[in-house]
Parts: structure tokens; C-alpha cells; sequence
């Protein structure tokens, strides 16, 4: 392996900065595996292809051998590695690139306790922890291992571990949902909490969709389908039918929760920014003994009246500073969906310096 300085040159439409100086690294991938190879390299090695888009550099194979070529090319060769170590077990997609090229952009930073110590989960102060960091922080549920992508998600999952209240804020797309209920089954199978409360505010997302039949169930299990997609994938469909039934999973409206103390729970206010500041300070005002709760949200998605203001921007401009409390905020490199969803996410917060009505600043 060695590394070398040199022009880049243009490449299948690739255009790389001329004025950098180019780094270059050779290596190769062991042990030797045809078949393990190309599921690596994709059909047509279509997955170096995007390596190359994503990462800005040149890509060159020859058998096991790789030539690297780029400002990024330390990130390439650590991406081809772990998806070759992925590729021993089945075919690479897409997903599993882009999933893997998310994790390169950790910083290496001073790591995730010192992001948990200080109660917030952004920046630099967030990030750079290594494989073995992230391995510590994977959630363990009866499906299988989920593991955080990225440093700000590594914050978030030591956050939730060691804070009675995370505050998970940032664009669609970047796990802060799935996480955290990640975090909740994980919870519950160990005996740690005694029930899953997953909460959502009832607001329609700019529609007026009427009257809705049958029971309360019904009525709003269009509102809570994502956190019960995540129960389904991480527990199993007739897993989470039974625990409802018991009442050891509950899903509600955030309206039902006045009046209640929750003792001993795993607490989920999703969509957060579409609760008002009452309805906020009403839920937060729940946490009982021996329970952890997580509010997550987007304030740019407001689906809230014009001119009202979001009870979690308000909530983390009150809270900022309480002891116990932590705030991890994602941004548009988080996003772990298609790579077009970070591509939109990036054009919307470019074109829009403020949103309207519930996100504004609060006052006071």
C-alpha cells in the first residue's frame, strides 16, 4: 500500500478539483474471493461507480488489486473494505453502499461520551468514533442488530442510554425515529422498563381529512404507521399484536396522555414539532420514576396553524441547559434513505431561510 501525489484527471463524466493534490491508495482485498468480488463490485460494478460519484475519486481494479485516486481515497479504501467483509454473506446493493458511505463521514473527533457529557449530539464534539465505537452502541433487539450510521446517530443512541430525556431534531430520513424505538424494544426485552408508550400528535399534514371511522384504534393508526412499521420489523407481527393486547405496548394520540404518570416506560413523543407548547410541556410533565423519554421532530415541518408555535422549538430553547436533559441534531448528511432524499433536504434548506408560522423563534 502506498500513497502518492499527482494530478486527477476527468473520468466517465467525473470531474475531480484540479488544483488538489491527489492522494492514492493501492491495496488489496483478501482473502481472494471471485464470487465474493463481484457481488462487491456490483452488476457492472455499478457500487464502485457510485463510490466514485459520492466520494469524488477514481476507482481502478485490476482482480483483488484496487487503485484509489482522490482527495477522499482513505474513505474509499475503508468503505471497500467493510463492504467486502459485508459481501461474504450475500450480494451488496445500493442501500448497503450508501448506508456504509454515511458512516465515512464521522469526523475523527474527540468521540461520542464527550458529545453525551455536554447534552448535545452536533458538530465535531459529536462525532469520530471508530467501528469499534459504533459496535458498542448497536441496539440489540429480537430481530437482529441494529447499529448506528454516522456520528451524529452514535451521540443520539448514547444519549437515550445515558440521559432521562433525548431530544432528536433534524430532517426526515435521518433514523431518529427508528432509533429510538430501536432503543425502547431493546429496553423492554431486557426487563429494564416494564411498556413501550409511543406517542404522536393527531395533526393532519396540510390536509382536512374529515371524519374518520371506527374505534380509537383506528382512528389514529394513520398518524402512528411509521412507529408501528419499526415494532413490526424489529419485533415481529404477531410479537406486537400480543404485547398491545396486554397493554405492554401502547400507542396513543398525545391528547390521552393528561393526567397520566408513567412510571417504569419507555415514552416516544414523535413528529414533536406538531405539538403545541402546552400540549409539550403536558407531555414532558408525565415522566415518572424509573422511565426515559424521547421527543423527536423536525421544526422546519410544522404542520401546526399559522402563526402557532411549535412546543418543541420552544421546548429547546426553555430546556436549554437543564441538567439531565440532551438535544442531538441531525442535518441533511444524516440521511440514511435514498440519496436523493439528502439531495432535497440540502435544496429545501438552502431555499429557505425561514418557515412559516409554528417554527418561528419563541418569544420570551
Amino acid at each position: 500500500m502506498r500513497s502518492t501525489g499527482g494530478r486527477l484527471r476527468r473520468r466517465e463524466g467525473l470531474i475531480l478539483p484540479p488544483a488538489t493534490v491527489a492522494i492514492t491508495r493501492e491495496f488489496e482485498l483478501e482473502p481472494p474471493d471471485n464470487v465474493r468480488l463481484a457481488s462487491l463490485c456490483g452488476p457492472l460494478d455499478a457500487n464502485l461507480r457510485l463510490i466514485e460519484t459520492r466520494l469524488e475519486v477514481q476507482i481502478r481494479r485490476r482482480g483483488h488489486g484496487f487503485r484509489v485516486q482522490g482527495q477522499q481515497a482513505e474513505a474509499a479504501e475503508r468503505t471497500l473494505r467493510a463492504l467486502h467483509g459485508e459481501a461474504s454473506v450475500g450480494a451488496v446493493s445500493a442501500e448497503q453502499v450508501h448506508l456504509r458511505l454515511v458512516e465515512q463521514g464521522m469526523p475523527p473527533a474527540a468521540g461520542v461520551k464527550d458529545a453525551v457529557r455536554n447534552g448535545t449530539g452536533t458538530g465535531a464534539a459529536a462525532g469520530g468514533a471508530a467501528g469499534a465505537g459504533a459496535d458498542a452502541l448497536a441496539v440489540r433487539t429480537p430481530r437482529g442488530l441494529i447499529r448506528a450510521r454516522g456520528a451524529h446517530q452514535q451521540a443520539y443512541l448514547a444519549s437515550i442510554r445515558e440521559r432521562d430525556l433525548t431530544f432528536g431534531v433534524g430532517p426526515a430520513g435521518t433514523g431518529k425515529t427508528y432509533l429510538a424505538v430501536a432503543c425502547a424494544v431493546e429496553a423492554l426485552h431486557a426487563e429494564r422498563v416494564r411498556r413501550l408508550v409511543l406517542v404522536r400528535p393527531a395533526v393532519e399534514a396540510g390536509e382536512r381529512l374529515g371524519f374518520l371511522p371506527g374505534d380509537l384504534a383506528q382512528k389514529v393508526d394513520p398518524y402512528l404507521r411509521p412507529i408501528y412499521d419499526a415494532l413490526y420489523e424489529m419485533l415481529g407481527f404477531d410479537q406486537v399484536a400480543r404485547l398491545i393486547e396486554r397493554a405492554i405496548i401502547e400507542v396513543a394520540p398525545l391528547a390521552f396522555m393528561r393526567g397520566r404518570s408513567l412510571n417504569d416506560s419507555f415514552i416516544i413523543l414523535d413528529e414533536a414539532q406538531n405539538a403545541t407548547v402546552e400540549q409539550m410541556k403536558m407531555f414532558l410533565t408525565r415522566i415518572g420514576f424509573g422511565s426515559r423519554a424521547v421527543v423527536t421532530g423536525d421544526v422546519t415541518q410544522t404542520d401546526l396553524p399559522a402563526g402557532r408555535l411549535s412546543g418543541l422549538r420552544h421546548a429547546l430553547h426553555v430546556l436549554r441547559g437543564v441538567s439531565g436533559v440532551a438535544v442531538s441534531h441531525f442535518d441533511a448528511a444524516d440521511v440514511v434513505r435514498h440519496p436523493l432524499v439528502q439531495r432535497i433536504v440540502q435544496a429545501y434548506e438552502a431555499h429557505t431561510p425561514a418557515t412559516p408560522g409554528g417554527s418561528g423563534e419563541p418569544h420570551g
